[in-house]
């Protein structure tokens, strides 16, 4: 366990700094917005394409996985759902609850992290969980989203606007770019391969202060607006579905696949196991925010469980990871 804190540790520890950094007014909430849009459109898209152009095809294409990490996903939004909707909750509310309880913090922290863990093999089976989660989890939430009419502009109006922010994310172009070079071995011109190295290299560091940075903010809009407080029982498990129940589901239905002979690799399974076990991603309270949902119910999940994640996360890696 202490080996892998040491691992860990600075991961959170700039989480830490960022979120400290917002709080004391070190870094303006102003300039917040702008270090998120260089992480999402510049470092991180050049650390997948990175990634994904030394991952073999064969990884990023592997249907086992992406299916059994798609199957736990609906079963996770379904089961969110159901437990969270209640005469405050309604389907606006239930339905980001459940995409942040079911969508980790894989871009910003969970590759980086992986990889520092288990080696370069883990970005394959990581990266396949970031298209199932960017693309089909986040679209179906939004559009659960709209069912009690919370929008005005309707149901129609929120598909199209989920269409647009799907194709407008930069990271699964990345990944489709990535996979592309590799399947033509294509090198990059080396001028544009060191620029792409630096961004790459800058992804990691600069998006784990962001988030502490992005939470610090929500939490700190959320005040200043005179929102009432969240009751604790509206939060606190999810955090708990999150860190706990995700990484178990995907555990056993996992393992349920290899035993009925689904073509599913054990390393593959361990990864997105610990990509479930990660803390929420922090971007679903800037999509609550823009449809209307209780963003301050949102960022509270999103601090919470990456706070607690320090040692649930370090628990399962302890827990699951051989040791040599």
């Amino acid at each position: 366990m202490l080996q892998v804190l040491l691992v860990t540790f600075p991961f959170f520890a700039l989480v830490l700094a960022g979120y400290l950094a917002a709080r004391r007014k070190m870094l303006p909430l102003e300039a917040i917005p702008g270090m998120n849009s260089f992480v999402l459109f510049f470092a991180l898209p050049c650390m997948l394409y990175r990634f994904g152009s030394t991952t073999p095809v064969a990884q990023l294409l592997d249907g086992a996985l992406f299916f059994t990490y798609l199957f736990c996903a609906l079963v996770m939004v379904g089961f969110v759902v159901a437990v969270s909707m209640n005469r405050r909750i309604r389907w606006n509310d239930a339905a980001f609850g459940a995409l942040v309880a079911v969508f980790p913090n894989t871009g910003f922290m969970g590759v980086p992290l992986l990889v520092a863990l288990l080696g370069a093999a883990a970005a394959g089976p990581a990266i396949v969980t970031i298209v199932v989660d960017t693309v089909i989890t986040t679209s179906l939430c939004v559009a659960l989203s709209r069912l009690d009419g919370a929008d005005k502009h309707g149901f129609s109006h929120a598909a199209g606007n989920a269409l647009r922010g799907m194709l407008g994310n930069p990271m699964p172009w990345a990944i489709v770019l990535g996979a592309l070079a590799s399947a033509v071995q294509l090198a990059l011109p080396k001028p544009v391969a060191q620029t792409v190295t630096l961004l790459a290299d800058a992804a990691s560091p600069v998006a784990l202060f962001t988030i502490g940075a992005v939470l610090a903010r929500s939490q700190m809009l959320v005040r200043a607006a005179g929102a009432p407080a969240v009751p604790l029982r509206d939060y606190l498990p999810v955090v708990a579905i999150k860190l706990l129940v995700h990484p178990l589901l995907v555990l056993l239905a996992g393992t349920a696949a290899i035993q009925l002979g689904v073509p599913l690799d054990r390393f593959a399974l361990l990864v997105v196991v610990l990509v479930a076990a990660l803390p929420s991603a922090s971007n679903v309270s800037m999509l609550a925010e823009k449809f209307g949902a209780d963003n301050g119910r949102i960022a509270r999940i999103i601090l919470v469980s990456t706070a607690a994640s320090f040692l649930s996360f370090s628990a399962a890696v302890s827990l699951l990871v051989d040791k040599p």
